[in-house]
């Protein structure tokens, strides 16, 4: 009987362009990979790992002088409630500080973060007029989980120009240029200082002069107006019109008349210092021990970020040209290094497979004719499952890779049946085209079965939820694909070459005499043993029920021994560490510390660079170490030195962690929440005691708690009856003590078509301590000034550093690297909680903590789906619902013993 695949053997041309369009189309996806200057035809994106639809909506809502309390209930708790009602939302985090509220919207996998991000926005618009008013607009971002970390940072440093110089120049100069790079989505300036109009107050100054703070600030409101005035309309001309109302320089502000009395005019100078200064000056950078800004380069989610960031480099090679005199720019971090460099890894990999696959090929054919035919279908077989995974949309990552790796083995299969078939009936003495006809007719139905069978074993791998299988959707497809191609060359260009390249008669000699005589003596060994095993049935059901059981037992045992991980630790070649400095440290104590901790980072024998960014109380810093070809020692074994060394700084605490590879993970793989509506003081009370019985029991190498309280504040507490017998207005007074010590801006100014603040503010060494803030004058009845110590007393006492809530309940959160498994971390912090807690308390998770419980077990249900798809599978190739439970119960158990048993020799 005639089947398809003879008009391909008749016809070789036809098999020759059915091949030939897979090449071209494969071609097609790879080529601008591996030669840029082909990008043009499109080509696959190169990523570390597939793309995950992962986002998080953030909300920042500055109120400049509030404590964390005040921000909690009048900003964080009303937006929280608002926000909650928006669709499509896994969690909600939140953090209050002092001038300053977080609130963190983690969206559920795969939905659309754009339509997130308009619900939220209207949500947060709705309630904007119950906000402070003196609080700045919230803002809001989105970041995908690709976008926590950029793909590339960069370093600019000056020995001449002042930081804020600095950052103007990258803002004017670097960091368009750096954006209009095709693929790069934003460059951010991170730990920069911008410009600003400093009004520094002198207190003593203006109490002589009766003026308050308050009065200054509307001074610079009425004084420093932007005005838009129009233009004439005459009958033959029309003059546009501008108006000198704002002002520009630190001159300018100088002159600024703050009170005219009896002609005698006060200018702001005449009370304050005026300098063009920065915004903030709590932010401390360093590159390697020098003073720093860095800029961070964020890729487009859907472009090659290994072209995008080869793009860069170059465009930094012209910008270092142009830089001014005493500064310099450099990439001190390049997350594509890595993935070339791991790419490389498994390229070469792939590689080895091929020729360890040919040259076992060849072992068992015998016969150069014959490997040529499988050796050929493997490259087809591989490229067009490259253009597979173009049409579905997917990346070159190390998964794909990993699959195409994992393909070789599997698309030489039906080739080698093929091959092994037409040979034989060459053998029995038919000519080649009649045994290529022949054989191939025999195996177009095994040949599919084969192929869906293979396809149907990796297809439930696709079927996934959660982050798992948003990370191996495309692993799977692309082995299914890929075997899927190798069903087809096997179907069209195999029997074409057999008939084609195998010798005419069948000759037994040579290597291939001894290869045929081995398999023959093999072959009679096997029969004879085959004979013995059918004839002591209940034997071989014996050792099968044995093997079995097993099986099932190693299955059961196996999550107690193994350590169970969402994913390993990579070797990323980088070590940071979160510092945790006094609660009442300044940005120059921290600073002190954080040099200390550089050093320590610079003295490993293989670091290549140092970065720290350094805040009052917090910081955050690492190192780079030199690429894997030049350094011999993984970076997890420096991971004890460095922590050993960290921990002798005497007054901070530094936890030095490696990164996560995964998208969406926090900075410490263990992310344990205690929610409640009870006090923060006493979910912490509980959180102390689960963090020290897991340190005794050793399970954490290092643990910390988000919540500390141990930040002084001091209240300024005043006298009502005093503040109603001097007359007072208690609405003044706020705005004198705001205008003086908050630092909030009144409004902004010009400089070469850019806009900065203007921002008053008593001068640092008039509020060094609390106490001195008695010196602070507010105004009373007929514009005369009080002094604050009149009305009220400083109150001292300790509060948290910040306020965190979960699902907008107060939350305390254990975070820590585990000296065991992730899993087993977890299980040991979930039973001493459930033996500590009492009732109307929570266990919640972030990160990987997160992901490990909702995904963790979901590997037993794609098992038996799979188990499944293939009975069904094997039920229609056999018409028969009994042949496949022999195949499976005869296969299936064996292979998990075998597999099992090596997991165990491992562990």
């Amino acid at each position: 009987m005639k089947s398809f695949t003879d008009l391909f053997i008749r016809r070789p041309v036809l098999a020759l362009v059915v091949s030939l369009v897979i090449l071209l189309a494969g071609a097609q996806a790879i080529l601008p990979v591996v030669f840029p200057t082909l990008k043009g035809l499109g080509g696959l994106n190169v990523r570390q790992y597939p793309r995950s639809d992962i986002a998080s909506v953030t909300i920042n809502t500055v109120y400049v002088g509030a404590d964390a309390e005040l921000v909690r209930g009048f900003i964080t708790t009303p937006l929280e409630r608002a926000i909650a009602a928006a669709d499509g939302i896994d969690y909600i985090q939140s953090q209050s500080t002092q001038g300053s509220s977080l609130i963190t919207v983690r969206l559920k996998l795969n939905y659309d973060a754009n339509k997130a991000l308009s619900d939220i926005t209207s949500k947060v618009d709705a309630i904007r007029k119950d906000l402070p008013p003196e609080a700045e607009i919230p803002v809001i971002s989105i970041e995908t989980a690709d976008s926590r970390f950029a793909s590339a940072y960069l370093s600019f440093t000056s020995d001449i120009l002042q930081p804020n110089e600095v950052t103007d120049y990258l803002v004017r100069l670097v960091q368009p240029r750096l954006t209009a790079v095709g693929g790069v989505q934003k460059a951010d300036i991170l730990g920069g200082r911008t410009f600003a109009m400093r009004i520094w107050m002198k207190p003593d100054r203006m109490a002589a002069l009766n003026i308050s703070p308050a009065q200054v600030r509307s001074a610079l409101s009425r004084n420093n107006y932007l005005a838009a005035i129009g233009s004439t309309k005459g009958s033959l001309l029309q003059v546009n019109l501008t108006a000198n109302t704002d002002l520009h320089t630190a001159e300018d502000f100088k002159k600024l008349v703050v009170r005219e009395d009896k002609g005698n005019l006060v200018r702001l100078s005449d009370i304050a210092d005026v300098v063009l200064g920065a915004e903030d000056y709590n932010t401390e950078v360093r590159f390697s021990g020098e003073k720093a800004v860095f800029m961070g380069i964020w890729v487009l989610p859907n472009a090659n970020s290994v072209d995008v960031i080869k793009r860069v480099r170059a465009e930094m090679d012209q910008i270092q040209k142009e830089l001014p005199t005493g500064m310099t720019g450099q990439i001190a971090y390049d997350s594509t290094a890595y993935i070339n460099d791991a790419i490389h890894e498994v390229v070469k990999t792939l590689i080895d497979t091929l020729l360890i696959v040919m040259v076992v090929i060849f072992l068992f054919l015998g016969s150069f004719r014959s490997v040529i035919v499988p050796v050929v279908a493997i490259p087809i077989s591989l490229i067009g499952a490259l253009f597979l995974m173009q049409a579905f949309g997917f990346t070159l990552n190390l998964l794909t890779l990993l699959a195409i790796v994992l393909s070789v083995g599997l698309v030489v299969d039906d080739a080698i049946v093929v091959v092994e078939n037409v040979e034989r009936h060459i053998r029995e003495g038919m000519s080649r085209m009649n045994a290529a006809l022949t054989g191939a007719r025999e195996l177009v139905g095994p040949i599919i079965a084969m192929t869906i069978t293979l396809a149907a074993v990796y297809t439930p791998i696709a079927l996934q939820g959660g982050l798992t299988g948003a990370l191996f959707r495309e692993f799977a497809l692309t082995l299914a694909g890929a075997v899927f191609i190798s069903g087809v060359v096997a179907l069209t260009l195999s029997p074409m070459m057999s008939a084609h390249l195998l010798r005419a008669e069948h000759v037994d000699k040579g290597f291939t005499a001894i290869v045929n005589r081995t398999f023959d003596r093999f072959r009679d060994w096997y029969g004879a043993h085959l004979d013995r095993t059918l004839a002591a049935r209940p034997a071989v059901y014996v050792v099968w029920g044995g093997i079995s059981a097993l099986a099932i037992i190693m299955a059961l045992l196996i999550p107690t021994f193994a350590s169970k991980e969402l994913a390993p630790t990579e070797d990323q070649g980088v070590i940071f560490g979160i510092v945790t400095a006094p609660a009442n440290a300044t940005i120059d104590d921290t600073i002190r510390y954080a040099d200390a901790a550089g050093k320590v980072f610079k003295d490993i024998p293989d670091t290549r660079f140092t970065f720290q960014i350094t805040n009052p109380d917090q910081g955050f810093g690492g190192m780079v170490l030199k690429p894997w070809g030049t350094r011999k020692t993984p970076t997890k074994n420096y991971l004890p030195i460095v922590q050993q060394q960290l921990g002798a700084i005497p007054g901070i605490q530094m936890f030095p962690v490696m990164p996560s590879a995964l998208p969406g993970s926090d900075s410490f793989p263990v992310t344990f929440v205690i929610t409640s509506t009870g006090d923060p003081e006493r979910i912490l009370e509980f959180a102390q005691q689960l963090q020290a019985k897991a340190m005794q029991a050793g399970v954490f190498r290092f643990a910390d708690i988000d919540t500390k309280i141990d930040q002084p504040q001091s209240e300024i507490v005043f006298d009502h009856d005093k503040v109603a017998s001097l007359g007072l207005d208690m609405q003044q007074v706020g705005a004198d003590m705001s205008a003086a010590i908050g630092g909030n801006f009144v409004n902004r100014f010009n400089i070469a078509g850019r806009s900065y603040k203007v921002i008053p503010q008593v001068k640092r060494v008039d509020r060094l301590n609390p106490e001195q803030l008695e010196n602070i004058y507010v105004t009373g009845p007929n514009n005369q000034l009080v002094p604050l110590s009149t009305v009220a007393s400083i109150r001292h006492k300790t509060v948290a550093r910040s306020l965190n809530r979960m699902q907008q309940l107060n939350a305390v959160t254990i975070s820590g690297v585990p000296t065991r498994s992730l899993d087993a971390a977890l299980k040991f912090l979930e039973d001493e909680a459930r033996k500590i807690l009492p009732k109307g308390y929570v266990l919640d998770y972030t990160g990987e903590s997160r992901q490990l419980r909702t995904e963790g077990d979901k590997f037993t249900a794609v098992f038996l789906l799979a188990i499944i798809l293939i009975f069904l599978v094997l039920a229609a190739q056999f018409n028969s619902f009994r042949d496949p439970f022999i195949i499976l119960l005869g296969s299936v158990p064996l292979a998990m013993f075998g597999a099992l048993l090596f997991a165990f020799l491992k562990m």
